[in-house]
């Protein structure tokens, strides 16, 4: 097995949610080609200067795992210095190439400029909040009932997968959250889901922080 690393915007990582983070969406008329690349570094890079500045104003650094024997089709290219290392999968191949993903697309870490909103949701609490106020939600949830809190995050999964790795990066004194509320509360979602046995499991990077 490889591991492979794919920077992603927020609209790109909403539908590798709607694979069960299986699969990499299909690519766009203009897009041909589908670039993983071979180092966190690189797929940071992007995610975090590039990703930020445009779109939703987000970048995700994916991972994922790939069978040695189809990756081998495909040779490695260098686009800038040694560590600017990737691979080049032509559009039309990339179910073949998503068939040999091995276990889930995970993510690694998130990064997101000023104007980001995050992904908003119809349902319950969240309905028409932004990331930050989704994130009010969940704190007056906790301090409130752990049962509303419990619903809240099971009816709103996938908005809580999406915004989970903004809220842990986000300096919630601005909402009126000191820090231990709202690491209280961070963990709380991740102990509800693990519970629950959700899937997905939550992104890498945001349980690796809260375990820390």
């Amino acid at each position: 097995m490889t591991r492979l690393y794919r920077p992603v915007g927020l609209e790109e990582l909403a539908l590798i949610w709607d694979s069960g983070c299986r699969e990499f969406p299909p690519r766009l008329p203009d897009q041909p080609i589908f670039y993983p690349v071979t180092s966190a570094g690189y797929a940071t890079q992007i995610a975090r200067d590039w990703n930020t500045k445009t779109g939703s104003h987000a970048g995700y650094v994916t991972s994922f795992e790939i069978d040695d024997a189809h990756l081998s089709r495909y040779d490695r290219h260098i686009v800038g210095s040694a560590v600017h290392e990737e691979y080049w999968i032509p559009a039309k191949e990339l179910t073949e190439f998503n068939k040999a993903i091995r276990g889930e697309i995970d993510v690694q870490a998130g990064f997101f400029g000023a104007p980001f909103r995050g992904f908003s949701a119809d349902t319950a609490g969240f309905r028409g909040k932004n990331a930050e106020e989704q994130f009010v939600v969940l704190v007056r949830r906790w301090d409130y009932s752990r049962k509303d809190f419990s619903l809240e995050i099971s009816v709103n999964r996938k908005a809580v997968y999406l915004n989970c790795l903004f809220w842990l990066a986000h300096n919630s004194m601005s909402s009126g959250i000191n820090k231990p509320l709202k690491q209280r509360t961070l963990r709380g979602v991740m102990e509800v889901w693990e519970q629950r046995r959700m899937e997905p499991r939550l992104p890498a990077g945001f349980i690796n922080a809260l375990r820390a």
